[in-house]
């Protein structure tokens, strides 16, 4: 990896790094919950995580280098009144911005109304241009009362309503690990992941939706191993390097990360651009930095993987809310 990118040095216990792109993050819903503490550190210039694995290993996230902020995010009303101080901190960001319809199966017990989640959207793409604002239906899952048609007809009826405050619709396919299987059977035994044939389905669906809104969106499928590129539909990149080549036109240590080496004419060849070794085989993200923490996001979504119990995240947002600004870490 090369040295603009992540400088590493043993200090004590912790390893310092300073990353030029920092995911906030695929682990909590910081715009949701933890805005405050974010706004600390970026005032603080530096924070600190633990190893979700290891406990004991820790990392000084230094922030003296980072360009860009990816948030992720379902519902980031509370972070609105931040963006202002972040834009004048010279840092680029954007989201991804997940907003499904999943009410009638009580599959996001917690989020606010839907149509809540849709006037936020649309007030933050209002606020900070549609480039920077990616609509999430993720995942897809499947039921009894829930088939192909029936869900393309949800992600439809959002879609109209979104489409002119985006330009970019992420989808993916439940995974169903373990965890999530479990949970899902206690809500309604029977539902799923698609089959293949569906998946097909679904995506085929996606395309011919997206053709018929207000502004047709390019869409892209996170992590999956099927090959949908025939119906127009590209490999997802969430940490994305032309995203935030387009952010960062005139910035120079972006570019040598993005361009490793560059040829005449050819300011970011994407296929040069480091892909995420911590990530699985299919996702198509460049390296980042995340600064969250697992079970420390209320939300409630069963399907959620970040989560090991209720309680354990209760007990961790207890804990969040003493003194957000002056922590070091997410989780004391």
């Amino acid at each position: 990896m090369p040295l603009s990118v992540l400088v590493s040095r043993e200090s004590g216990r912790s390893r310092r790094c300073e990353p030029l792109v920092i995911s906030a993050s695929r682990a909590t819903d910081i715009p949701a919950f933890h805005g405050s503490w974010f706004m600390g550190r970026l005032r603080a210039g530096f924070c600190r995580r633990r190893n979700p694995c290891n406990s004991r290993q820790e990392s000084l996230i230094s922030f003296a280098k980072t360009r860009v902020f990816v948030f992720w995010t379902k519902h980031p009303a509370a972070f609105l009144p931040c963006l202002p101080e972040i834009e004048a901190s010279g840092r680029q960001f954007y989201f991804q911005y997940t907003l499904n319809d999943y009410v009638a199966e009580r599959l996001e017990p917690r989020l606010p109304p839907l149509s809540h989640r849709l006037d936020t959207f649309r007030r933050l793409s209002d606020s900070v241009g549609p480039q920077r604002v990616i609509w999430r239906f993720d995942p897809l899952i499947l039921g009894p009362q829930l088939g192909v048609d029936r869900l393309l007809d949800r992600v439809d009826r959002i879609g109209r309503l979104l489409s002119p405050y985006t330009e970019k619709l992420v989808f993916s396919f439940v995974d169903m690990y373990r965890k999530t299987r479990y949970a899902l059977r206690r809500v309604d035994p029977e539902l799923r992941a698609p089959s293949e044939d569906e998946m097909r389905a679904l995506a085929r669906g996606l395309a011919g939706l997206s053709a018929s809104w207000p502004r047709p969106l390019t869409l892209a499928a996170c992590a999956e191993e099927l090959d949908m590129r025939p119906l127009g539909i590209a490999k997802n990149s969430c940490i994305d390097a032309a995203l935030i080549a387009r952010l960062c036109p005139h910035d120079s240590d972006i570019h040598k990360f993005l361009n490793p080496r560059p040829r005449q004419g050819a300011l970011v060849p994407l296929k040069e651009a480091a892909g995420d070794r911590g990530q699985r085989a299919a996702c198509g993200c460049i390296p980042s930095r995340d600064i969250g923490a697992y079970d420390s996001c209320p939300h409630g979504c069963v399907y959620c993987y970040a989560n090991q119990s209720e309680k354990k995240v209760l007990d961790n947002m207890t804990l969040c809310r003493r003194s957000p600004e002056e922590r070091e870490s997410l989780l004391p």
